[in-house]
């Protein structure tokens, strides 16, 4: 296993394509004496960029251990790296390929499977977020609504206060065309007017002497009293 992430960064880097046949051949037989089945040297092949043709395959079964040749070991086999699998619903076939990948000895493959388990928790924990922010903007939207709502109602029931003291604030007497009198002023003139020998009619208009002199009668204490 890599110590310095730069050592193995520039392992990563390296081209993993034989360059002849014959390292081809040796690379191919290397990958099936550590393989487990036909499925395992299948899958290692691929992901080393090695022939998966039939041909070559039945050709490299009887070096799989358990079906050919015992395993040749040059190095006792790196401990595995307990790396966390993220369980993935309705992707079976990718948690698999994590899984195989997580006890794989080869170390680029067990850490290019760490990275990838981390770029899914990424991944989750990002999903998480947006369902959370999309929560909270929808309850902000049902917040701002039912606000608007109150602020109408409020309005309206300030327009209907207000109309209410309008109304009660009216005169009860109406006012007369042309006078700008009420009814009960006008009884009153002309009441007074004939109790002082004055000559008015019992409808229609009161002369405006008459109304004249009924406020110069009616006006007068008031300005002696003050």
């Amino acid at each position: 296993m890599f110590t310095d992430w730069s050592e193995a960064l520039e392992a990563e880097s390296l081209p993993l394509h034989p360059t002849t046949e014959q390292q081809l051949a040796a690379a191919a037989r290397a990958t099936a004496h550590h393989s487990h089945d036909k499925h395992d040297l299948t899958l290692l092949l691929d992901a080393l960029g090695l022939p998966t043709d039939p041909d070559t395959l039945t050709t490299l079964l009887p070096l799989i251990p358990e079906t050919g040749d015992t395993p040749v070991t040059t190095t006792p086999a790196p401990e595995a790296i307990d790396v966390p699998v993220i369980l993935l619903s309705g992707a079976h076939p990718v948690q698999e390929l994590l899984d195989w990948a997580t006890a794989h000895p080869a170390a680029a493959v067990r850490n290019r499977a760490a990275r990838i388990t981390a770029d899914l928790a990424d991944l989750a924990e990002l999903t998480e977020r947006r369902d959370t922010e999309a929560a909270q903007h929808e309850a902000e939207q049902k917040v701002a609504k039912a606000r608007a709502e109150l602020e109408r109602a409020q309005e309206e029931l300030r327009t209907v206060k207000a109309g209410t003291r309008t109304t009660a604030a009216a005169p009860t007497g109406a006012r007369t065309g042309g006078s700008g009198r009420t009814r009960e002023e006008l009884a009153a003139i002309r009441s007074w007017a004939k109790a002082n020998d004055q000559q008015v009619a019992d409808q229609g208009m009161v002369p405006k002497r008459i109304q004249e002199a009924y406020d110069t009668a009616h006006q007068t204490p008031v300005r002696e009293n003050g």
